[in-house]
């Protein structure tokens, strides 16, 4: 995983695991996103293996490195490194810096998943909400509609020298999920199912859902990951070609370490 790029702006994709049996398995990396912003370094949804992914970079990625982290729900596969990159972030506590955005049910009750004695490690921890602004430092974001998952969860869309990239993560599809992600430049998609998942509990998107999305969104661009078995059986690379044929767009399937430019 090289980490050289002459790109300012970039999403690096530490993993693109998406099921507890791939994330388990580890039959791809469950390390999730890391995006170079204006010269921050934010971290989104660190899921299992996010600290040792960062020491398998090459270059190494310092945790020391990190500006932000960003929770969107509190699952283990979105934010099961999350205490570990604070730590890092802040030297262990000797430098106060950094800020974390989580959703208030990840800060707070029985289902918190940040450690007590880390929170004063932080400059800011602010809380997630749906359908509002935030402003790290010069770097814009917002965040989406409620998605439907079982536990408090939105996406976020980042808004970058003129490109918006949203991150619509885990949720069933419902009438308008797009809608907070339309006309996006660059919309990363967290398919887990090629087909509908066989029960309705599983909250979840698959690749019918995809096309609802982007035909109703009109992205510029399109990113699938977060994969579950039956997107790997399938090979997400031979799924994403038949839907650009289909709608007419670009899609890419992320690989681990794929490096996706933010470029105007």
């Amino acid at each position: 995983m090289e980490e050289h790029t002459p790109h300012i702006n970039y999403v690096r994709f530490m993993g693109t695991a998406g099921s507890r049996w791939v994330v388990s398995r580890q039959l791809r990396s469950s390390a999730g996103t890391l995006l170079s912003l204006k010269g921050k370094r934010i971290y989104l949804d660190p899921g299992p293996g996010a600290l040792v992914r960062c020491a398998m970079a090459r270059p190494p990625i310092d945790p020391a490195t990190l500006d932000a982290i960003i929770v969107t729900h509190g699952h283990i596969d979105h934010c099961n490194d999350v205490n570990i990159l604070i730590d890092g972030m802040t030297a262990g506590g000797y430098k106060k810096r950094g800020a974390l955005y989580a959703p208030q049910s990840c800060l707070e009750g029985g289902n918190s998943v940040v450690f007590n004695y880390l929170r004063s490690f932080l400059d800011t921890i602010t809380p997630l909400a749906a359908d509002e602004r935030y402003t790290f430092q010069d770097i814009a974001f917002r965040t989406s509609a409620p998605h439907h998952h079982g536990v408090e969860t939105q996406g976020v869309i980042f808004e970058v020298d003129g490109v918006e990239c949203g991150f619509l993560v885990d949720s069933k599809y419902f009438e308008g999920l797009e809608t907070s992600y339309a006309g996006v430049d660059v919309l990363v998609i967290s398919v887990t199912f090629l087909e509908e998942p066989p029960h309705p509990s599983i909250l979840h998107l698959c690749i019918d859902d995809v096309r609802r999305i982007v035909r109703g969104a009109s992205p510029g661009k399109v990113v699938l990951t977060h994969f579950g078995l039956s997107m790997l059986e399938a090979n997400p690379e031979r799924v994403a070609a038949s839907l650009a044929d289909e709608l007419g767009v670009e899609v890419i399937a992320a690989t681990d370490g794929y490096l996706l430019p933010l470029d105007a």
